[in-house]
C-alpha cells in the first residue's frame, strides 16, 4: 500500500517544498501558480495577489492535516498556515 499523503512546507510567507499527487486538487493548483513568474529563491519570491491566492487554496485541499513552517521548525492547522501567509511581512 503506498501513501497518499500530501506534504506542504511554508516559508517567508511563500511556498518552500511540497509532494503532491499527480494530477490531485492540489497538484492542479500548484501548476496555476507556476504559470506566473517565480524566483528560484523562497526568500526572493514577490507572491502576486493571484499566486496568495493560489497558496491558500492549495492549503485547504492539500491532503495533510497539518503544514509546515520551514522557518519556525514547526507543524501548524490549516488555519495557522493561511494566516502565516496572509500576515508575513506586515507589521
Amino acid at each position: 500500500m503506498t501513501d497518499k499523503k500530501e506534504y506542504l512546507s511554508l516559508k517567508w510567507g511563500s511556498l518552500k517544498a511540497w509532494k503532491l499527487n499527480e494530477g490531485g486538487p492540489a497538484y492542479t493548483l500548484m501548476e496555476q501558480y507556476f504559470s506566473e513568474p517565480i524566483s528560484m529563491s523562497a526568500m526572493l519570491q514577490r507572491d502576486t495577489d493571484n499566486q496568495k491566492r493560489l497558496i491558500l487554496e492549495i492549503i485547504d485541499v492539500v491532503d495533510a492535516d497539518e503544514i509546515y513552517l520551514h522557518w519556525d521548525g514547526k507543524y501548524v492547522s490549516k488555519e495557522d498556515a493561511k494566516e502565516y501567509v496572509l500576515n508575513y511581512g506586515k507589521n
